[in-house]
């Protein structure tokens, strides 16, 4: 059974250094076997983070700081408004990491379909996405790592942040789409506390169908 681990939703935004080190404890004892699966949820500080394939040319034109991440990926934004998972699961054997990045997109998608949105795959990228106004614009973004078989990092889901820290970076390295959240897609304020029922839900839906490795 995987067990979730809100850190403060709600009322406190986490730095992300605070939410590496949970990751980190966390992830050495799900290894060890000492602890259950676990999904921490979560809103960051406002953060700029770059993944392993992150260019210079994708960096903040700003000049805001940006903080070097182990995960995969390239540069997001993190911040309040938005729900970000950090599912520390002991995977599958043989490992099947693409598979576990499709069970997220989704579990993501399910989410944002029981509040009356449509996402979707888009070939070759990570993520959800939505069309709008003609256009793919992305709703939810995945970046993870696996390491001694255990995940680490996640997603991040955008319910009601801010999108002006987007103007200033080529988001995930992606110059052709736009970003989007769900309250811009529906028109009405949604907050991440009113997606986690939802999250939870989904996750243990699409995740928990696959058994545990044996021990």
């Amino acid at each position: 059974m995987i067990e979730f681990c809100p850190l403060d939703l709600g009322s406190r935004f986490i730095p992300y250094d605070e939410g590496l080190e949970r990751q980190r404890d966390l992830h050495r004892r799900v290894a060890a076997r000492t602890a259950p699966d676990t999904v921490l949820l979560l809103e960051h500080r406002a953060v700029y983070t770059a993944g392993k394939r992150t260019e210079p040319s994708e960096l903040p034109t700003d000049g805001s700081e940006v903080v070097v991440s182990d995960r995969g990926g390239k540069l997001t934004w993190h911040g309040p408004g938005q729900l970000v998972g950090y599912p520390i699961l002991r995977l599958p054997e043989p490992l099947e990491v693409v598979r576990y990045v499709r069970d997220l997109e989704a579990a993501l998608s399910a989410v944002v379909a029981e509040f009356g949105i449509e996402g979707h795959r888009v070939e070759g990228r990570s993520g959800v996405w939505v069309t709008q106004n003609g256009a793919e614009a992305k709703i939810a973004a995945i970046g993870i790592r696996v390491s001694e078989g255990v995940s680490m990092h996640g997603f991040a889901l955008n319910c009601s942040n801010s999108l002006e820290p987007y103007e200033h970076i080529v988001a995930c390295g992606i110059r052709d789409a736009g970003v989007t959240t769900m309250t811009e897609v529906l028109g009405r304020r949604i907050e991440p506390r009113e997606v986690q029922a939802a999250v939870e839900e989904q996750l243990c839906r699409v995740l928990e169908r696959v058994p545990a490795v044996a021990a």
